[in-house]
């Protein structure tokens, strides 16, 4: 049976289109890379043999050789699209830095672009449960002020991304570091909305050019 003649949500491009592709079988995956088969065998099929010859190692490693000779009609192109992507996807996981924030110094670091600037800059750092980033955003530019931070935009991206917990951060231009009675009740009042919608505000870190406060370390902040 050709691949056009199954159901369209059992087609693997259709599927992986309405569902994602973690939806998708490494029968269906690796199909789509396939592309199309031969006369006699369908791209399903020419994916689900290949998964059977190498089911013993992992075929992520077989050479163009080995791969090229496995199926008949598989052909040097097919062959080539499925290495070159494994070999994508490998350069791609051992240049993914997984960047932990653990502490008001890791934010510090994180922040060197904005500690200097003569401009106040609000950022928030999105972060999962296992305190790895997910996104580090600027939400405003400009005098930290209560009329100026609205809930909506501090976390609109937290919930953009499924993030479980964030870091709040802003510069003082002035080098000193110290929480104004503005910046203590922005705190506060984020700090409310973050319960009502599960996300936790661990810290908030004004930073300047070479130090730093955190309202967690100064107990402002529990």
């Amino acid at each position: 049976m050709k691949i056009k003649d199954l159901p369209r949500l059992d087609r693997p491009v259709e599927k992986l289109i309405r569902y994602g592709p973690e939806k998708l079988s490494e029968k269906e995956l690796l199909a789509i890379l396939i592309g199309s088969g031969s006369k006699e065998l369908n791209a399903l099929s020419v994916a689900q043999r290949l998964l059977s010859k190498f089911s013993d190692i992992n075929i992520s490693e077989v050479n163009y050789h080995d791969l090229y000779q496995s199926v008949p009609n598989l052909g040097a192109i097919k062959s080539c699209r499925i290495i070159a992507s494994f070999e994508l996807s490998k350069r791609i996981i051992l240049n993914k830095k997984i960047r932990l924030i653990i502490s008001a110094k890791d934010v510090f670091e994180r922040l060197e672009d904005i500690r200097s600037s003569r401009k106040e800059y609000f950022v928030v750092f999105c972060l999962d449960s296992r305190h790895q980033e997910i996104k580090k955003e600027i939400i405003s530019v400009g005098t930290v002020d209560a009329n100026l931070i609205h809930p909506r935009e501090v976390f609109e991206p937290a919930i953009r991304y499924l993030s479980s917990q964030i870091i709040l951060s802003h510069n003082h231009p002035s080098g000193v570091p110290d929480p104004s009675s503005a910046d203590i009740s922005i705190t506060e009042k984020l700090k409310e909305v973050g319960k009502m919608l599960g996300i936790l505000i661990i810290d908030h870190i004004i930073v300047c050019k070479d130090k730093y406060y955190s309202f967690k370390e100064h107990k402002i902040l529990n």
